[in-house]
């Protein structure tokens, strides 16, 4: 195992930029942590880092190395999943939270079927569109959309989710239909803005003609809660950009229609974020694997019907 321990130790550097401080989140001393990285160099003939006194910098090798060493540790960590779901009773509690659109439509329905499977452990399952800490908030996962700011945690994406820009029959009627973002600016469109306490402006991220663009939106209208908006937009009240997986049932029956068409929003990164050591307990690495694969395939289908026009 020495070689995985170098693996695992080489990729809490690479995350953590410090040899140090991978030594404490591995709870080893910074003398084996420096020798396990020697060690893996010695034995792939490259030099994994520049170090000086004050930085330390992956090399072109090291960067190579870790995008294929994640893989490795993320194969290593299913197969012992598989292992210890064969052979353990796994219990205690689940501390998870999630946007509350994907908690509701995509995480909420599978945990049933995972606590049949599993009847000794418990999820807690919190929902907000905040920014959750892991850490402080004693999470063990934590479901989101688009890209976290704290590169000490571990994520797994889960898929690119699509969304559009959407608008109530009613609202197109009595405003118009914007063709792009540039229509929605000039003509002065109600926009319906996802917004937290400390947000300074709100913008929508476009693909247009000439490549991604920022669009600064405004509208009377904001919540921290995705759903309100989605309602909001129903009733006729603006513009809203949501993921498709949210709305794929008012798009289908035509209470939202797609506005902007010439300009959609960019896909978002769906992905589950975890902290390294949170990842060492059976029974959080096998419900990451049993919610990731279902909701995977519950987006990929959704994405399906709507490019095939049956949304």
């Amino acid at each position: 195992m020495s070689y995985l321990d170098n693996i695992r130790t080489f990729v809490r550097v690479y995350e953590l930029g410090s040899m140090s401080a991978a030594g404490r989140d591995l709870r080893i001393s910074p003398a084996v942590t420096s020798s396990r990285i020697s060690q893996l160099e010695e034995h792939l003939g490259v030099r994994l880092f520049q170090r000086t006194t004050r930085s330390l910098t992956p090399t072109e090798q090291g960067q190579s190395f870790y995008r294929g060493a994640t893989g490795i540790l993320e194969a290593v960590e299913s197969a012992e999943a598989q292992i210890v779901n064969l052979t353990e009773n796994l219990r205690g509690s689940l501390y998870v939270a999630a946007p509350l659109g994907v908690g509701r439509r995509l995480i909420a329905p599978q945990v049933p079927e995972f606590l049949r499977e599993y009847p000794e452990v418990s999820v807690r399952l919190r929902l907000t569109d905040r920014k959750v800490d892991l850490t402080t908030e004693g999470l063990d996962l934590a479901f989101f959309l688009g890209q976290p700011e704290d590169s000490n945690l571990k994520i797994r994406k889960i898929a690119d989710v699509e969304r559009v820009l959407c608008a109530a029959p009613s609202y197109i009627e009595e405003r118009g239909m914007p063709r792009d973002g540039d229509e929605i600016i000039a003509q002065g469109h109600e926009c319906l803005s996802l917004r937290f306490p400390g947000a300074t402006e709100f913008q929508w991220r476009l693909n247009t003609p000439e490549g991604p663009k920022r669009f600064r939106v405004s509208g009377r209208y904001e919540s921290d809660d995705g759903d309100i908006l989605t309602d909001w937009a129903l009733s006729g009240q603006g513009i809203a950009m949501k993921p498709v997986f949210e709305i794929v049932e008012h798009l289908r029956a035509g209470s939202l229609v797609p506005v902007a068409t010439e300009t959609p929003p960019e896909p978002i990164q769906m992905a589950c974020l975890f902290t390294h050591r949170r990842m060492q307990d059976p029974k959080t690495r096998l419900f990451m694997e049993f919610v990731i694969d279902r909701i995977g395939a519950a987006i990929r289908a959704t994405h399906a019907d709507l490019s095939n026009g049956t949304a």
